[in-house]
């Protein structure tokens, strides 16, 4: 009833998670070349000839010819289905003892929960029972984990849903936030592969001032090659010297109304003098930062990747010296309106740390973003050798 085979074409492949309830980035035939350190496979599983679960499997080499195998947000497959759960990891062991594997790790795109910040829900139990036909099938649950550094996927994500207008959806002060980015002169907008230096420059900033390796110029130009027009770029960049002299007009036509102004117009007078103080306390922040930066410059950037109607939201990066810029505020939103543009109907910003309460979620709670509780990551035997492999490999992973 059921058979599998190896090598399927990346058409068929990505045809068949496309069209699932599974679509993932990290599923798709492209990865495999953005992650060119591993070897790769792609798997395709039939009943009576038709294609009803499909796995793009990374391998990576180990000492002594050994092997691991490592399926990302996959298989794609029913999981409620036993008897397909159960051939599909058969499958995969079988594989994996011809790639010398001594075991297989993956972590399907199945959610336990889904809610926002704050509220409370029950986990899904038809994704319980995945979990249950998963362990049944021979599989091992690393069960509810919390931390980012316990598996390979982060299990707990922050996923915004586009809609036709999102910044109603967002908290009054990532709204103030935008239009302070806005009177800053921060224009945001999505750039071409020419511009992945810019982009590579923040991000090396960025990497400088949290002290973690991120990717290079090379990585990123990859990327937007592999993926072409379905890789984002999106760049927030400020002409200094432009911005200043739009203030210092906007200061002589507040001086000129002022001294047109009569003595018994109140409210007038302290509207303008105010208007004076906001003006005048721009243009002595912009004299300095033009002295610094005398040209347009970019000083944040995200690129992202669509496959189907997902997206990933994969590197961000931002030059310190404009954090009062707020250029993330002017950015996002813009990938979340292109977006919606292009039919994608969730972005995820990346993962998060189950205790809800890093660094990570505070930022992203601006966003009003779903915060999603995937199934998590298990581990699959293929040699009496596994469990001291494992016990290496999670012992190297805590080190």
């Amino acid at each position: 009833m059921f058979t599998y085979k190896v090598g399927i074409s990346a058409q068929e492949h990505d045809d068949f998670v496309k069209n699932s309830q599974q679509t993932n980035l990290l599923q798709s035939a492209n990865w495999a070349q953005i992650k060119d350190n591993w070897g790769s496979q792609r798997l395709g599983f039939y009943k009576d000839g038709q294609l009803v679960a499909s796995a793009l499997v990374l391998i990576r080499h180990l000492p002594l010819g050994m092997a691991m195998l490592y399926v990302p947000r996959g298989p794609v497959m029913d999981y409620q289905d036993l008897a397909l759960v159960t051939f599909v990891l058969d499958s995969l062991k079988a594989y994996a003892k011809t790639q010398k594997a001594l075991f297989i790790k993956f972590d399907p795109a199945l959610l336990l929960k889904q809610y926002h910040i704050g509220e409370t829900v029950e986990e899904n139990p038809e994704t319980l029972a995945a979990i249950e036909n998963l362990t049944t099938a021979g599989a091992q649950w690393q069960g509810r984990t919390s931390e980012i550094a316990e598996t390979i996927q982060p299990r707990f994500q922050a996923n915004v849903y586009t809609s036709d207008d999102i910044l109603k959806t967002f908290p009054k002060h990532t709204k103030r936030l935008l239009k302070d980015a806005t009177n800053r002169g921060v224009h945001v907008f999505r750039a071409g592969i020419d511009q992945v230096s810019d982009f590579a420059d923040v991000v090396a900033l960025t990497e400088d001032r949290k002290g973690v390796a991120l990717r290079n110029h090379d990585y990123f130009t990859k990327m937007m090659t592999v993926y072409g027009d379905d890789a984002y770029l999106h760049l927030a960049k400020v002409n200094l010297p432009q911005r200043l002299q739009e203030y210092k007009d906007q200061l002589a036509q507040i001086e000129k109304d002022l001294d047109a102004t009569e003595a018994h117009q109140k409210k007038r007078l302290t509207k303008l003098t105010q208007q004076k103080n906001s003006v005048t306390k721009y243009i002595a922040e912009f004299e300095e930062f033009v002295s610094q930066y005398p040209d347009e410059l970019v000083i944040a950037g995200i690129l992202s990747v669509g496959y189907g109607n997902v997206m990933e939201m994969l590197y961000a990066g931002m030059n310190d010296a404009f954090k009062k810029f707020y250029p993330q505020y002017a950015l996002y939103p813009k990938v979340f309106e292109d977006a919606y543009a292009d039919g994608i109907i969730w972005a995820n910003m990346g993962g998060v740390e189950g205790t809800l309460d890093d660094g990570l979620t505070k930022f992203k709670s601006n966003f009003n973003p779903m915060i999603e509780e995937y199934i998590g990551e298990f581990t699959l035997s293929a040699s009496p050798l596994a469990p001291l492999a494992l016990w290496a490999y999670n012992r190297r992973k805590s080190s």
